[in-house]
Parts: C-alpha cells; structure tokens; sequence
C-alpha cells in the first residue's frame, strides 16, 4: 500500500473547509433532536449550522444564515453564554459574536464550550474548574471569551473538547492545549493542569497537523501525511498503541503503519478512524459493543471492521458517548456501540441518511457529534428549485391570466403534477397551442394558490378563500387538496363564518367538514342564528339545517 504523499506548509496555510463539519445534499433535519421541536416554522428555516450539547443533551447553539448566535436550554455552569445561569425555551441571542461565522465548534462535559470563528478567532465560555477556557485562571465565564492569550497570532481552525480539557488546530497545522491533565492529556510531559493553550510538541514537533478529536480524558491528532497520534489516558486502550499505559506526550499509532488516515473520531474511551481507502479501523473500549467486533473485548490496538462492506466514506462518535455510526459510499448508515439502553455489538444497517441521525435518536445522551451545518453552497433539492421557480417569468413557457393578473408556470410540472393539466395539453385541446390562458370560473388568489400547491405542496389561504380552492380542488378532482382545503377551513371556523363553511362544505360535497361544520354550528347555535350568513342562506338548505338540528336535541331546553 502506498504512502500518503506529504503537504507543504505552505499548503495549509489556508485551508479548504473540512468536509466533515457540513452535510451535503440535503438539508439536516434539527428537529430529530427534541430541543428545537420548541423552535417554529420560521427559525427552523433560519437555521445555518446547529449543535446539542450538555450531560443531557439539554443545551443548543445554532447560527442563522444572517452569521447571528442564537442559545437554549438548561445552561448548566452558564454553558449557554448568556451573561447569567438562567435557563431559557426561547432562544436568545449571544450579541457578542453576531457576524462572526462559526467554523467549528466543541464541548465538554461540563460543559464548556469552544468556537472558532472564519478569521481564526478563538471564544470560549461556560465551566472553567480546570482552566479549559484557556483564560488563566478558574473562574466560571457566563459569556463568550476572547482567548487571547497562545496561540499568539495563530489562527484556529478547529476546536475539540474533552470532559475538562480543550484543543484548537491552527491554519499553520500546530496542536494547542490547556485544562484539566490528570492523565497527561495535555501532551506536555506532565500532569500539571494547564491555564493557558500550550502547543503540543514532542514527536508532533515539525509536524503538520489537519485533524484533532478528543476523548473524555484523551487527546488524539492526524498528520498530513495519514499518520495518527495520542497522549492522555489509555486505561481501556483509546490510544492504539498496544498497550494501557497513560501516556504524557504524544505517541505514533505504530499499528497503523502503511495506512493513510484521512479522518479520525473519539468516543467517550474508543476511536474510529476511516482510511483513504475507506477502510475502518477501532480500538480502545468495547464494554456496549463500540467497536463493532462482535464482542465487548477491549481492544489495545487498531482492528479494523466492516470489512466486507463497501467503502467507509464517514465515521461518527462523541466524547459523551458509547455509540458509533459509519456511513458508505452509496448512503447506507450503520451504528453500533450503546443504542438507546443496547449494546449493538456488530455495526447495524439503519433507514437513516446521515450519521447524525444515529445520535438524535439512539445515542445517550442524545447530543450532536459534531457541529452540524445546514449550508449546502447554494446547492438546491428538486423540492427547493421548484419552489423557487414558481411564478417566474425568466423560466416559464406558459402564463395564466385570471382577474387581469398573469401567473408564469412551466407546462412540464403541471403535467407531471395534475391529471387535469395532462389532459388540456394534448394536442386535441385548443389551450396546448396556447402562451397565455384565461380563467374565469375562479379568482387570481384561488389560482395562484393552487398552481403553488403544484410547486411546494403547501396551501397558504384564509379559510373564506380555501372555500372557494376547495370548490376548485373538487372541479379538478385533487383529492389530496381537497383534504388540504378542509383542514384549513376547520382551523379557522369561528361563529361568524361558520354557517358560510357550512354551506359550501354541502355544495362541494365535503361530508368529513359538512359534520365537522354542523357540529360547530350547534354548539354555537344562539351565536351563528345572529350573524348574516345564517339568514342569506336560501330557504331550503335553513329548513334542512333547522330539522337537522332539532333532531340532534338542539332546541330542547
């Protein structure tokens, strides 16, 4: 197998964006994680990148498109930033880094949190009991921190936390650290905490550096040129280096001799790292299965697994967590490890699309193994491009006038969508010769409405005007509208308008929002018998309502 070639310094200067903080092609549903089911519609759309975090996935960050900060949750040790330790379901807004937009984000168990920003600035902020903001001293910060002091003139590029201690890759591609050190997991030779970031030297001296994970009290680096190193605790052997011994300066995985290593990740004492061939290896703890061997046998040295499967292109874990996952080239998503209470003890083919799905529903606690970002460079899903290109004169080949207004479609996607449509333009039909077509029989707001409906499968009406999209939905036989129709005109019942619902759920011959409507109107019979709707309506259908009701008991006393 060949060796990885070497990068120049030079080269690394100003790195591309690491690939695995972004998720490509597809949107990041955040919502699988429970904390933002508490944010609406509209924030949710806002989102950029997102992160869950705290001893129970009860804290999160997430940054608008507008690079603005917004936190959440609990803020157990002021994790939030927020100036206080209050807790908070709305989310409030960290002023202090609007603008700045966020390359990368870690956090401990403290939790503490570290970010780094595009023009390599370091923040830090929350439980700092052994110096793992890097500001000097042990003081808890309740809002976000400059850490200004080593790396001088460094620009960060990545952050990793773990239980207590913190590490930032620079754009040169030099190892900082600083906190808590118990087990060496500072890399100085010592086991001293460390107030402020130090960098990492011994035999990462010389070395350019393009990756950093941490365990809860293990420190890891990949180099340039594919090799891996660890220092800190090695108990359970997270390390790799064959054997369980802490080490207190960085150690080469001798093990993983002739292989390029081109990602790596921590679990709370396991490590997975993807070759770049997309081969796998483990190592470390096995006690819920990790590792994916089969077994619940600690491993002192790299093993590799899913061997027989096709190529790794991702892997996942999280120093909070026993729980692993792994994607491959053509999408599937496997986990393992500590599964909701279970021990996977062999890599388990899911249904979901990304390994972050793996941890919003199966890991314990349920927290984001990485900074997740929603920002796929302008790439746009087919639901997205249609969306955007409703109503566009600059790509349409077909206009619909109705009340003097024209509406711009493309005949493709009103056939793809509606059979009505499908059948107008054949050529037997005079409007498939036509550029513009008039309407009369329904109202522009009605139209529009529906012809969006094609496009983004969404309804946008007050319930009088869906009474009238109803009638349409009907005419054109879109039963799936006609549903859409009816929960729109149920949601916006009210006394005043409830006998004209009534009426048009009969003439539409809607029986679910006729009875849905009748019952409402009985409910509120004294109300609904004053309103002008209720008189205008022609004799024969108020005779019909009024035996109705009586038959029902509403006249009784």
């Amino acid at each position: 197998m060949e060796r990885c070639f070497s990068v120049s310094k030079d080269a690394v200067t100003a790195p591309p964006r690491r690939e695995r903080l972004r998720v490509a092609g597809a949107m990041v549903d955040v919502s699988k994680w429970p904390l933002f089911s508490l944010l609406s519609a509209e924030e949710l759309a806002s989102v950029r990148q997102a992160c869950v975090f705290g001893t129970s996935a009860n804290e999160a960050i997430y940054i608008t498109h507008a690079n603005e900060v917004f936190v959440f949750g609990l803020n157990s040790s002021s994790c939030l930033g927020t100036g206080d330790s209050l807790s908070t379901i709305v989310p409030k807004k960290l002023d202090f880094l609007r603008g700045k937009k966020v390359v990368s984000l870690s956090y401990g168990s403290g939790p503490h949190v570290l970010l780094a920003t595009e023009d390599g600035q370091l923040f830090a902020w929350g439980h700092n009991g052994y110096s793992q903001l890097g500001n000097g001293n042990t003081n808890q910060a309740l809002s976000p921190l400059l850490v200004t002091a080593n790396p001088q003139n460094k620009k960060v590029r990545e952050v990793a936390c773990g239980s207590h201690h913190s590490m930032a890759l620079t754009q040169d591609g030099e190892v900082f650290a600083w906190g808590y050190n118990n087990c060496g997991q500072i890399g100085s030779g010592s086991t001293a905490n460390q107030p402020y970031p130090r960098k990492v030297t011994g035999c990462l001296q010389g070395k350019i550096a393009i990756g950093i994970s941490c365990g809860q009290t293990s420190s890891m680096a990949l180099i340039d040129n594919g090799e891996v190193y660890g220092w800190g605790y090695n108990g359970n052997g997270q390390l790799g280096i064959g054997n369980n011994g802490n080490q207190l300066t960085p150690c080469r995985l001798s093990a993983l001799q002739g292989l390029c290593m081109q990602q790596i990740v921590s679990g709370y004492s396991h490590c997975l790292a993807l070759t770049d061939e997309g081969l796998l290896y483990a190592w470390g703890a096995n006690t819920y299965g990790q590792l994916g061997t089969g077994n619940k046998s600690n491993h002192l040295s790299p093993v590799q697994i899913l061997a027989d499967k096709e190529r790794i292109v991702e892997v996942a874990a999280c120093h909070s967590t026993h729980t692993s996952a792994a994607k491959t080239q053509s999408g599937l998503v496997y986990m393992w490890g500590h599964c909701r209470g279970q021990s996977i003890l062999m890599p388990h083919l899911t249904h979901f699309t990304s390994t972050d799905d793996v941890f919003a529903c199966f890991a314990t606690p349920s927290v984001m193994w990485r900074l997740m970002s929603m920002d796929h460079d302008d790439f746009l899903t087919v639901s997205e491009a249609l969306r955007k290109e409703f109503d566009s004169p600059e790509t349409a080949d077909l206009k619909f006038s109705v009340d003097g207004k024209c509406i711009h479609v493309h005949k493709a996607v009103l056939k793809i969508r509606c059979e009505h449509f499908r059948s107008m333009f054949r050529s037997q039909w005079t409007e498939d010769q036509q550029d513009v077509i008039e309407i009369g029989q329904f109202s522009y707001p009605v139209y529009r409405s529906f012809l969006q409906f094609l496009y983004t499968d969404t309804v946008d009406l007050p319930p009088e005007d869906a009474i009238g999209l109803l009638d349409l939905a009907t005419s054109y036989c879109e039963n799936r509208l006609k549903r859409l129709c009816q929960q729109i005109i149920k949601r916006g019942i009210t006394v005043d308008n409830a006998f004209t619902l009534l009426s048009a759920a009969i003439r539409y011959d809607a029986e679910d929002l006729e009875v849905f409507c009748f019952r409402f109107c009985v409910n509120h019979l004294t109300q609904v018998t004053q309103t002008g709707a209720f008189w205008q309506v022609d004799g024969a259908m108020l005779k019909e309502f009024i035996s109705k009701a009586s038959r029902c008991g509403a006249f009784k006393n």
